[in-house]
């Protein structure tokens, strides 16, 4: 078992594969872009596999995809394909905005992926092109509908923005009346590469939960999974369920079980921390696998007690400002 010096169990690995995006929400990077990694700043499939498959070893039991957009990346059903092999993983899990997720999900389901979290931040076509610059909603919508048709646990992640895509807060709970999906509300993070101003939290959780209520008087609170990152609730009589995640209140940390791994290799032992080691750049120094291994058993003992005391602790005089793209929620 992996833990670190709070105590806490360490089994879930969040793995970039790209900080690149086929999106660009206007909460998470600018309108053109951020600059990109070059190909020799990423890590290969080869690097990704091989420190995944030491991780496993480690104590990790789930793996979760992320980008930017995971299937932007040329060939990333062949690192999925692998990753799917490795002994003692139980969980592997994507996250995607669904634009080009459709034609592969018959072939996620045979490699044992059971959940994907679809991002997306509204169910009206003209607002979705306001929040991520890009006509693409017929897309997502494609990925959403395959995805149920081939019995895959579908998490719809919603951020929620003032003055954006509040008007969409219940339409989107109404989803769950037929459908056995989990919407998500996130609360908005200042991770959006310098493209707005963030002035502060205006909808918390607590506000966004009683934004639900005013419509839904009758949720009812669900006791939460161990290591969840969401108050979950249910409305009666609705097949699918809510969830709240209180990501920039950072509620959650006493049970954190996740660590993060950018496209370049940075470990983040905390979404807030600004990363605490490169293993890219161990890897091609030609580090073995038990001397990395006590390498990142180091960087946990020196994990944070939260996210407050992470983002105090950056080294970035100027604070948070990259994108989230960049570090794979």
């Amino acid at each position: 078992m992996l833990t670190d010096n709070h105590g806490r169990k360490i089994n879930y690995l969040r793995l970039a594969v790209t900080d690149r995006c086929n999106l660009r929400c206007f909460y998470c990077m600018p309108e053109d872009g951020i600059n990109w990694l070059s190909r020799s700043e990423l890590m290969t499939y080869e690097e990704m596999l091989r420190c995944c498959s030491m991780l496993v070893q480690m104590g990790v039991v789930k793996i979760r995809i992320t980008g930017g957009e995971p299937f932007v990346r040329k060939d990333i059903m062949k690192l999925i394909t692998n990753l799917s092999k490795l002994q003692d993983l139980d969980e592997l899990t994507i996250t995607t905005n669904g634009i080009l997720t459709a034609p592969h999900v018959a072939e996620l389901k045979a490699l044992g992926v059971r959940s994907v979290n679809l991002s997306l931040d509204t169910l009206h076509p003209g607002r979705f092109f306001s929040i991520t610059r890009r006509d693409e909603f017929a897309n997502v919508m494609t990925t959403f509908d395959k995805l149920l048709k081939h019995d895959i646990e579908v998490k719809i992640n919603a951020v929620v923005m003032d003055g954006k895509n509040i008007q969409d807060i219940n339409p989107m709970v109404e989803l769950t009346r037929h459908l056995p999906v989990s919407v998500r509300f996130i609360e908005e993070m200042p991770f959006n590469g310098n493209g707005h101003d963030y002035n502060g939290l205006k909808w918390d959780y607590l506000r966004i939960l009683n934004e639900i209520k005013s419509t839904y008087p009758d949720i009812k609170k669900l006791d939460d999974p161990q290591y969840s990152t969401a108050y979950n609730y249910q409305i009666p009589g609705h097949k699918g369920k809510v969830g709240i995640i209180a990501a920039y209140s950072r509620t959650f940390c006493g049970t954190c079980n996740r660590i993060r791994i950018t496209p370049d290799g940075e470990l983040k032992t905390c979404l807030y921390d600004n990363g605490v080691l490169n293993i890219k750049d161990l890897m091609r120094q030609n580090i073995g696998d038990g001397d990395l291994k006590d390498i990142l058993l180091n960087a946990f003992n020196k994990r944070p007690k939260d996210g407050w005391e992470a983002e105090r602790r950056r080294t970035e005089k100027a604070g948070i400002h990259e994108s989230m793209a960049t570090i794979g929620g």
